[in-house]
C-alpha cells in the first residue's frame, strides 16, 4: 500500500523581529528521521506547536522542509497524489454539497470516467458508513461525519497513506467511536495511517508503534506498550494510565 520514509528534516519559520531588534527565526522541526512500514498505524503525540502538525504538512506535500527527504513508496507514479490528510477541522476541505459530489471531487480530478468515478464513491461510503446521508447537506453533517467524509474522499482516490489531526477534537463520545471504527477499518484494509493526537488514551490501543514530537525533536520511537512505561509527562503528554477511583480523582492536575 505504501511505505513512509523520512530523513533528517528541518523546518524553521521566520517570526520577524523582536521588540524592534534583529530578524528572529522558530525552528519547528530539527533533524527528524523515521520510516514506517505499509500497513503500519502509527499514533504522533506531542503538545500542541510541538511539531506534528508541521510535519504532516512536510509528509503531505504541502510544505517543503528547510532540509531533509520525504518519500512515499507505493507503487504510484511519480507527481501522483499519494499521501492524504484529514485536517483537525475536517469541515475545511468539504467541496461538495452532498457526501456524495464531495468524495467525486477527487476522482473527477483525476480524469477517471463517469462508471470508474461513481463506483469509487459508491465504495468510499460504504466503508466509512456513509451511505445513508450520501445526499444529506454536507455541512449540516456531525462532527465525526464530516471526519469520515474527508477520509472517505481519500479511499475514493485510493491512496495509500491517510493522515489524521486531531482526529478526536471536539467530538462527543459517539464521534470518538465513529472515528475509531474507521481507524481499526483502515487497518484492516492494510493502509498506512498516521495518527496525531495529544489525546492518546482514546487511541493508542489501536496503535503499531508511537512516536512523541517534543520541541520540533523526536524523543521517543518505539512500541505503545513500552511508551506508557516512559515519563511522559516529561515531554507535557498526560500519562493514560492515571487512575480514577472516585469523584476527587475526576480533576486533571
Amino acid at each position: 500500500m505504501g511505505s513512509l520514509k523520512v530523513e533528517h528534516i528541518y523546518k524553521t519559520f521566520d517570526i520577524g523581529s523582536v521588540d524592534g531588534n534583529c530578524e528572529s527565526v522558530m525552528t519547528a522541526l530539527y533533524d527528524v528521521s523515521f520510516e514506517i512500514t505499509e500497513g503500519t498505524c502509527v499514533v504522533f503525540g506531542g503538545e500542541n506547536g510541538s511539531g506534528k502538525s508541521v510535519l504532516m504538512s512536510i509528509i503531505a506535500g504541502i510544505e517543503e522542509p528547510d532540509k531533509g527527504t520525504v518519500n512515499v513508496d507505493c507503487g504510484i507514479p511519480s507527481g501522483e497524489k499519494k499521501v492524504g490528510l484529514v485536517f483537525q477541522e475536517a469541515e475545511t476541505q468539504i467541496l461538495g454539497e452532498t457526501p456524495s459530489e464531495d468524495i467525486a471531487f477527487g476522482p473527477k480530478n483525476l480524469g477517471w470516467n463517469r462508471q470508474r468515478v461513481e463506483e469509487a464513491v459508491k465504495s468510499a461510503l460504504e466503508k466509512t458508513g456513509l451511505t445513508a446521508k450520501k445526499d444529506f447537506p454536507a455541512r449540516f453533517l456531525s462532527g465525526g461525519e464530516k471526519r469520515r467524509l474527508a477520509v472517505a474522499c481519500m479511499l475514493a482516490m485510493d491512496l495509500p497513506v491517510i493522515i489524521l489531526d486531531e482526529p478526536y477534537a471536539n467530538l462527543d463520545y459517539i464521534g470518538v467511536k465513529q472515528v475509531n471504527q474507521l481507524l481499526i477499518r483502515l487497518k484492516k484494509e492494510g493502509k498506512t495511517v498516521i495518527v496525531l493526537t495529544h489525546e492518546i488514551e482514546k487511541c493508542l490501543g489501536l496503535a503499531d508503534r508511537f512516536i512523541v514530537l517534543f520541541q520540533g525533536k523526536k524523543v521517543f520511537d518505539g512500541a505503545a506498550s513500552d511508551a506508557v512505561k516512559q515519563n511522559l509527562e516529561q515531554w507535557n503528554i498526560r500519562n493514560p494510565f492515571n487512575k480514577y477511583e472516585s469523584v476527587s480523582d475526576l480533576i486533571w492536575r
